[in-house]
């Protein structure tokens, strides 16, 4: 069994999780044309190595940042979001 650890209840089994996509700086869709917005919507650079990725705990309603290999699908780390600027 996979297990991920959620930084407000410890390792749990990841079926309790939701993937919520990589940690990327969203453009301003006021600002933004549609050509760049698509770019964003569809668009992934699928480099190899470490990966910050959104993650939901489904059962504690916790959103929080994952670090993993996506190589190897290894989680390094987990940390609650602190409301600064993801990059």
């Amino acid at each position: 069994m996979k297990i991920l650890h959620c930084p407000i209840n410890g390792p749990r089994p990841i079926q309790e999780f939701s993937f919520g996509g990589a940690v990327r700086p969203m453009p301003d869709p006021q600002q933004v044309d549609d050509e760049a917005w698509a770019d964003y919507v569809f668009n992934r650079d699928g480099e190899q190595g470490i990966q910050r990725e959104w993650w939901y705990h489904i059962a504690s309603n916790t959103w929080f940042i994952a670090e993993r290999n996506i190589t190897s699908d290894q989680f390094i780390r987990t940390y609650l979001w602190n409301g600064e600027e993801a990059s």
